[in-house]
């Protein structure tokens, strides 16, 4: 008797049925209701419908060992790769992602996203600041793939590959800022040797600095007539008055880097910013250097014609189906509000009409990243306000209703926006889950590690939203922090410190291949995967919360599918002891992890400590 028929039996004679543990397998939902529903073909399918795996390819598979290097010269210091270091390159390419493709398939990912792969200035900083652009956000060259990672023309078999699967493959890009060439001679004179902005270069303010006198407001004036940047000046004719670079700083370019830059237009000056080093706070938000690197002046209309003219040329060279666009809160409203639309209207117009984009804004609050959508007319944003509720509620042991209160203001970000949002635990910036569950309880045991995972996992999945698994962490990878220490080398490590790492649900270190399809976490995420994929109701449902609590406890929301009437019901304990919901409604369970028992045609979900259900209400409950 398989597991379905009991538990139909079970129901209907209103019996007790005791569930296994927490994870979900692969099979049950097929046995239930019939034959798994197939994907749409890539091109036609939105993305709530992806699964999205995040990787930084540096740090995957090495599939080329003879471009390690990325064809230069020298040692490391030069040329950037150097395995045992966390800052280097360490020998991950595309070839690599290539080789892996139908291990992320069969764990149910249907859309890659990666980080840069645009040439990089291969190593920047002084002498005591030294690292290298493995993470690809050093960029140089925005029309060739970084020589570290592989050529164009692997690129493009890794897009054809991906879509053979019928997976998407979603790019990385920047518009905020370039490598650092651009110096100023205030801080740093010519051959200044460590090639990058002084960390003393200090912002210079547009008060103080303003575009119309050279060297300070009190200075010669120049670029007569230039009416400032502002919006409704943001004109060709007002910024063809803008000739003189050096209002605040005097930029130079180092000799012998004079058309380092690719497209040649980024070699230009003017179209930076040049006012020194931004603190993240205030105006220096928007025109402030990142550590030096070169902050372009986003509000000239020639830059915008030529961002978005680049951008435009790699979907219809490549044919890929979306942009990750990052630090978008430091670029100014007014840009956005022409790139975007652009971007989508000519990926529409090369058979791309679900053309995804969402732009990195590294902040909590949905009042403040649902400006990116409303205000600047990005389509969706990264959902750090799900991020963060998440990790305390799982982490810092908060009562269930913080999630409740995240999904309360979802209206903020117009209508259905909420839905299109890709939802994470963590990332290669803030951190692992895995690092925020031991960083907030050092001696938590192994399997409440894996149950808070997983816990986080199925939030992650069946909440409204579109989930994206960062790399390794199907593998159980905890990292040190954030940045660097959030970085591992899938493939064999050389880093001491990502090797004397304890990873959850396993006894191997990174020290090994760590590609292991039998690894618990990776099991959990590909059932939940099957799950997502075969009911319309838990991609696209529109999403009720039914009931949260002012400390751990349960959390229970219903999604349903408009199409069909049909409702899931999905219920999460975070309590460490059991819980019971009552319905009032018939259910059919999706999941393992609870006992289910019926009563005068009621039914009480009975919730293990740390686990979670899926069942099926049917249709209009």
């Amino acid at each position: 008797m398989t597991f379905w028929t009991k538990a139909r039996k079970a129901f209907f004679l209103g019996t007790a049925l005791t569930c296994a543990p927490l994870i979900p397998t692969a099979s049950l939902q097929a046995a239930d209701g019939g034959a798994v529903h197939s994907l749409k073909p890539y091109a036609d399918r939105p993305a709530t419908d992806d699964v999205i795996y995040f990787v930084m390819p540096d740090r995957f598979a090495n599939g080329d060992p003879s471009n390690d290097t990325g064809g230069i010269a020298g040692g490391a210091k030069v040329n950037g790769f150097d395995p045992t270091n966390k800052g280097f390159y360490h020998g991950g390419d595309i070839k690599g992602l290539i080789s892996k493709l139908d291990y992320l398939q069969d764990m149910g990912v249907t859309a890659i996203w990666f980080t840069p792969i645009f040439k990089n200035k291969a190593v920047q900083g002084d002498a005591k600041h030294l690292s290298a652009g493995y993470h690809g956000y050093w960029i140089t060259d925005f029309t060739s793939v970084d020589p570290h990672l592989g050529t164009n023309d692997d690129l493009k078999a890794l897009v054809t590959e991906a879509h053979k699967r019928n997976m998407k493959v979603i790019f990385d890009i920047i518009v905020n800022h370039t490598a650092d060439v651009i110096q100023y001679r205030e801080c740093t004179g010519e051959g200044n040797p460590g090639g990058v902005t002084a960390p003393g270069c200090k912002y210079r303010s547009l008060a103080d600095y303003p575009y119309t006198h050279k060297g300070g407001k009190t200075g010669p004036a120049i670029n007569k007539g230039f009416a400032g940047d502002g919006p409704a000046h943001q004109t060709e004719a007002n910024f063809a008055k803008l000739t003189n670079p050096d209002y605040a700083y005097t930029p130079y370019v180092p000799k012998g880097e004079e058309h380092i830059k690719k497209p040649d237009w980024l070699n230009n000056v003017l179209y930076y910013h040049n006012r020194g080093n931004t603190t993240f706070q205030g105006e220096n938000s928007l025109y402030g250097d990142f550590g030096g690197l070169d902050d372009v002046f986003t509000e000239n209309p020639a830059v915008v014609k030529g961002f978005t003219k680049l951008y435009e040329s790699w979907i219809k060279n490549f044919k890929i189906d979306g942009y990750r666009i990052d630090t978008a809160r430091h670029v100014n409203d007014s840009f956005w509000q022409k790139f975007s639309p652009a971007i989508i209207k000519y990926a529409a117009k090369e058979g791309i009409p679900h053309f995804y984009m969402f732009g990195e804004v590294y902040d909590g609050d949905p009042k403040r990243l649902s400006h990116f959508t409303t205000v600047a007319k990005l389509p969706a944003v990264l959902d750090f306000g799900f991020q963060g509720a998440v990790t305390q509620v799982l982490a810092h042991d908060k009562g269930t209703d913080v999630l409740a209160k995240l999904f309360s203001e979802d209206s903020l970000y117009g209508p259905g926006v909420a839905d299109t949002l890709p939802t994470f635990l963590g990332n290669h910036d803030m951190g692992r889950f895995g690092h925020f569950l031991r960083e907030a309880h050092p001696h938590m045991s192994d399997a409440e590690m894996m149950k808070r995972t997983i816990l986080g996992n199925a939030l992650m999945f069946f909440a409204r939203g579109v989930p994206v698994i960062y790399y390794g962490d199907e593998q159980g990878f905890v990292g040190d922090g954030g940045d660097q220490d959030a970085r591992e080398d899938m493939f064999p490590s050389k880093v001491a410190s990502y090797n004397d790492n304890k990873l959850i649900g396993t006894d191997a270190t990174t020290a090994v291949d760590n590609f292991n399809e039998n690894h618990p976490l990776y099991r959990s995420l590909k059932a939940m995967a099957a799950l997502y994929h075969a009911n319309p109701a838990l991609r696209q449902g529109k999403q009720k919360v039914l009931m949260s609590s002012p400390k751990p406890g349960l959390f229970v929301f219903s999604r349903t599918d408009k199409a069909s009437g049909e409702t899931v019901l999905v219920v999460v304990n975070t309590a460490k002891e059991a819980m019971t919901y009552k319905t009032g409604a018939a259910l059919t369970p999706m999941t393992d992890g609870c006992t289910l028992a019926s009563d005068k045609g009621e039914t009480d979900l009975h919730l293990a400590p740390l686990s979670y259900a899926v069942c099926r209400m049917g249709k209009n409950n």
